[in-house]
């Protein structure tokens, strides 16, 4: 059942406070040629900076994570919550544990044009594929480099990465993984044969995509044989025949894989398929899961797209972590989980999984938080740490850069009042830091501040020029450019922060219907309205059978590109009677509404 996150607990990601991940020492492989005098070798990835890594072209955002729903998928126990995050993939990587991940398997934006790539229609995913093509070639390694290399340090000394890529770029992404994983821990380029696509009149049809598996460690890595063995045919099983005629022994009738794996494109009719264009196939994926991870191992796929690597892992009781920068990627995997769970009636297996937001937030679901955890979102948010010593008393919340900070109440709707400027001032007043250090400043953030306490901050501030027991106050909205500032400011020519740390409004959804006879209803929700500046809808789903707890989309009304989001939809219902349905409903900007209602079928 799906919990609409009771608080809505915002769990922060733990910054990784360990060394950095090293490159690989690889003097032998990168070495000048002495007989040819002084030629170059570039022996570091493309963007890496020897002090800085790539955080000189990406600097490190650190916000913490907002669950907007958690799924049950029937499993009691205390199993951790495989997770779903919609944000941007390298912060949300580099706020993951090092060595934490067993398995990595990404199927990342190929180099292969901005209109091929662009799938969702976020703004998110907008801006992202901006900055991949920015600078051409060099600019999108860069991009990919810096994800490459945080997804190495997160990955255990067994663990694995599988890079799934095609002919624009596969040559030049071996090129800088040899670079960021080492040469040696290359295991295998797999070949990814189909017969679908166009055939050629010019050149050889293409007809296979590349995954380079490269392993953490070049001594000890996972790989289960036995797993994915593939039956020897009879003509091998001759030829393996000794001298003397005895055929070789039954459990020698086995083979792994080749590295040419022979797994067809779904068809245009197939039941796994929901609509993204460049959805691969689950028995790929099951593949590379069932060889380099175990039970209870935990994947990662920072690309998650339309949802089949944590369809896979679920299936295959594998842990999971999926990220992916659009809004509607993370919904429709949302509800294909749901859907996959159902229909395999092992939903007492499964934990739960969470669907969490990284940069962008839901305003009303923050509102709708205790106080105490809405302070100290507000305070990670802004860069702030939490008070930890009692002597700050029940008026500081917390510190940044020498500063206390009070933070307001979590309803949208509140106002600090001049009695809350007053007790704040009061309460600096009494920290050890204003006795010995002579502070003099506060900050206050708030979603709105009353009259009064404008005046009420005001009249402190003019103290300073009479009397040496003064106190700065300086007031900051929440969301506004003043509270951005730490994350916006740190954009640079190869990345744009400017969406980061926003708050954002759920569309209003308004549905009509009408029962048509024969059992068919015609639903439109055409007249929903965006909250949020300069979005549009670009989702619609649909559940015809909302039991009022967990929302599942149904097969074939969720996202369909170009065919209209759904907005006006018929569905045929398998008796007559009332019915309770639900729609939801995703904006551009990443907002999320719902609507329910009960209606008839004649």
């Amino acid at each position: 059942m799906t919990h609409p996150s009771q608080h809505d607990a915002s769990p922060h990601i733990p910054h990784d406070a360990e060394a950095p991940e090293p490159l690989p020492q690889q003097d032998a492989l990168w070495r000048a040629p002495a007989r040819f005098g002084n030629v170059p070798v570039d022996a570091e990835p493309k963007g890496w900076d020897s002090r800085q890594r790539f955080e000189k072209h990406y600097p490190r955002v650190d916000l913490p994570t907002q669950i907007t729903e958690r799924v049950s998928l029937g499993r009691q126990d205390a199993h951790e919550p495989n997770r779903l995050i919609w944000g941007d993939n390298l912060h949300i990587l580099r706020q993951i544990p090092s060595n934490s991940v067993d398995l990595i398997y990404i199927d990342p934006p190929f180099f292969s044009g901005r209109q091929y790539n662009v799938i969702w229609g976020d703004n998110n995913e907008l801006r992202s594929f901006n900055d991949i093509w920015e600078g051409g070639l060099d600019g999108y390694l860069i991009w990919l480099n810096a994800r490459l290399y945080e997804m190495k340090r997160i990955l255990k000394s067994t663990g694995s990465i599988y890079v799934h890529c095609d002919w624009h770029a596969s040559h030049y992404i071996k090129v800088e993984m040899d670079k960021i994983f080492g040469y040696d821990n290359f295991q295998n380029e797999i070949v990814w044969h189909y017969q679908t696509g166009g055939a050629s009149k010019q050149r050889f049809s293409r007809k296979h995509d590349i995954i380079f598996w490269y392993s953490k460690s070049n001594k000890n890595w996972t790989f289960n044989g036995n797993a994915i063995k593939v039956p020897r045919t009879e003509k091998a099983m001759r030829r393996a025949q000794n001298p003397i005629g005895a055929r070789i022994s039954a459990s020698d009738t086995f083979k792994n894989p080749n590295d040419v794996l022979i797994i067809q494109q779904m068809n245009p009719m197939a039941r796994e398929r929901i609509g993204y264009p460049t959805q691969k196939p689950i028995d790929l994926l099951e593949c590379i899961i069932k060889a380099s991870s175990n039970e209870g191992d935990v994947v990662l796929d920072a690309f998650v797209g339309g949802g089949t690597t944590a369809e896979a892992a679920m299936k295959l009781q594998r842990s999971f972590i999926c990220i992916d920068q659009s809004r509607v990627a993370i919904a429709v995997t949302a509800e294909r989980l749901k859907r996959a769970a159902v229909a395999q009636e092992l939903t007492d297996s499964y934990p739960d999984f969470t669907v969490e937001q990284w940069g962008i937030y839901e305003a009303e679901r923050l509102s709708a938080m205790p106080a105490d955890q809405f302070r100290e979102f507000a305070l990670r948010a802004y860069g702030a740490t939490r008070s930890a010593s009692e002597t700050d008393g029940e008026f500081i919340h917390g510190w940044r850069n020498q500063f206390p900070i009070w933070v307001g109440e979590p309803a949208l709707d509140s106002q600090a009042t001049a009695a809350d400027v007053r007790e704040f001032a009061n309460a600096v007043r009494r920290t050890a830091r204003y006795q010995q250090a002579n502070l003099r400043d506060g900050i206050m953030l708030a979603w709105g501040f009353r009259a009064d306490a404008v005046v009420a901050a005001d009249e402190l501030r003019d103290r300073e020029e009479v009397d040496v027991n003064f106190i700065r106050l300086k007031r900051i909205r929440i969301g506004d450019a003043d509270f951005r500032e730490h994350i916006i400011g740190r954009s640079t020519d190869r990345a744009d922060y400017s969406e980061f740390l926003t708050f954002i409004q759920p569309p209003v959804v308004e549905v009509a219907h009408r029962a048509n006879g024969g059992l068919t209803v015609t639903f439109d929700a055409g007249d929903s309205v965006v909250v949020n500046s300069d979005a549009e809808i670009i989702n619609v789903q649909w559940d015809f059978a909302y039991n009022g707890v967990r929302f599942v989309a149904a097969k074939g009304y969720s996202f369909q590109k170009g065919k209209g989001n759904n907005k006006k939809v018929t569905h045929k219902f398998n008796r007559a009677g009332k019915f309770r349905v639900a729609c939801r409903v995703q904006d551009s900007r990443g907002g999320e509404g719902m609507w329910t209602g009960e209606v008839e079928a004649r």
